[in-house]
């Protein structure tokens, strides 16, 4: 056996009660921060641990692409992370950390936009969802109105609250809300 063979494994023993101690000293806020979804329109589930402290997880923000990619016409683009961390405090919020979103609609490419613009009111030409930054979700045991108000008093990017159709919608833009 080699001497740096021996080095290292006496590093690694030094080494591994700090790393545990560090890690069980950690603030709340550098927890996993995991989300869960139910697509609505494929009946997809996904669960993520998309972000450890400060790092967000490129894999699994990779994957959270794909989840929400335009289920119209399979395009996939980059989704905005604040818009997760928007999420993940939301439930957190609503007192529920375990909380699974049902997704109604994420990433649309331009031409998904423009078709529902002609066949449906209130979707907005330069929409957010085009860019990655807005989702439509409900949570299954919440009504919306009360997402809608948590959303509201979290005072990130828009909040739009579609009653009828039974959805919130969030996003990374400007603060400003709108719906009933």
């Amino acid at each position: 056996m080699n001497r740096r063979y021996f080095l290292g494994v006496a590093l690694s023993t030094v080494a591994a009660p700090v790393t545990a101690s560090s890690f069980f000293s950690r603030r709340p806020t550098e927890r996993p921060r995991v989300l869960s979804f139910r697509h609505l329109h494929t009946d997809d589930l996904i669960e993520v641990t998309y972000r450890i402290g400060d790092t967000y997880q490129r894999s699994a923000l990779q994957r959270l692409n794909y989840f929400l990619r335009d289920f119209r016409t399979g395009e996939v683009a980059p989704i905005d992370p604040r818009l997760f961390d928007i999420l993940y405090d939301l439930k957190l919020s609503l007192g529920d950390p375990d909380a699974r979103f049902d997704l109604i609609s994420a990433y649309r490419s331009p031409s998904s936009n423009a078709q529902l613009r002609k066949t449906s009111g209130g979707v907005a030409r330069n929409s957010l969802h085009m860019r990655g930054q807005a989702v439509d979700v409900r949570l299954p045991d919440l009504s919306t109105r009360l997402l809608r108000d948590a959303a509201v008093a979290l005072e990130r990017g828009g909040v739009g609250y579609y009653r009828r159709s039974d959805f919130v919608h969030l996003d990374t833009g400007e603060v400003r809300t709108w719906g009933a």
